[in-house]
């Protein structure tokens, strides 16, 4: 007997974890660990990850300059306004060479824990799912890879810098609720992420854009 799988889409990054708590959908597919894990904070919530599912690396991009180096001082720098997200995007930044964040925030950091801005940067907080469409009001956008692909930008011509492919924050994991963390469907469709028919799929349509995670 097969099983039916229903995908929901969402237009934004916290609906579909209230969605899972409520019991409303079964499983979700979107985030990394560490989203996941402050979601179940700020919210009480227990989901668990039962598997990693794919690669989604978050870059600097930009219409108008080709590269990082070629920003200039007091650029507008657009990054996400949700809290894992919005440090990952400054923990970026530093990586690319543009800032330095206090010790020890990491993916935590907020633009006030930027110590050294020395081409005097100016951090835009903007909802993730808009960030495709500030291109045009700011220098350059620290964007995740989902919203990348989904506004249709190109990587090579528009991306200045990105995360390197084994950047933990990468990586996609599969959540469900506790209760259900041994569910051997839920457990079963874990698995269809890693095998070769899906490493394939991934493969062919998205030309390296998006890799499998292990």
């Amino acid at each position: 007997m097969q099983n039916q799988v229903k995908v929901v889409e969402f237009s934004d990054y916290i609906t579909p974890d209230k969605a899972l708590a409520d019991g409303d959908i079964d499983l979700v597919s979107y985030q990394h660990k560490p989203f996941l894990d402050n979601f179940n904070k700020q919210n009480g919530t227990d989901l668990v990850p039962i598997g990693n599912t794919i690669l989604m690396r978050m870059g600097i991009y930009s219409d108008k300059y080709k590269s990082v180096d070629a920003l200039p001082d007091g650029a507008v720098i657009a990054i996400p306004n949700d809290p894992t997200n919005g440090g990952r995007g400054l923990a970026l930044l530093q990586r690319a060479g543009l800032l330095k964040l206090k010790d020890g925030v990491g993916f935590k950091a907020t633009p006030a824990d930027v110590v050294d801005n020395p081409k005097h940067f100016q951090f835009k907080e903007i909802e993730a799912a808009q960030l495709p469409r500030s291109l045009g009001d700011v220098d350059a956008a620290v964007i995740t890879m989902n919203y990348v692909m989904s506004a249709g930008l190109n990587v090579k011509e528009q991306g200045i810098f990105l995360e390197p492919k084994d950047e933990p924050l990468a990586v996609m994991v599969l959540a469900v609720r506790a209760q259900d963390k041994d569910n051997p469907t839920y457990k079963k469709i874990a698995e269809i992420f890693h095998s070769d028919a899906v490493k394939k799929f991934i493969a062919d349509k998205y030309n390296g854009t998006i890799e499998p995670a292990e």
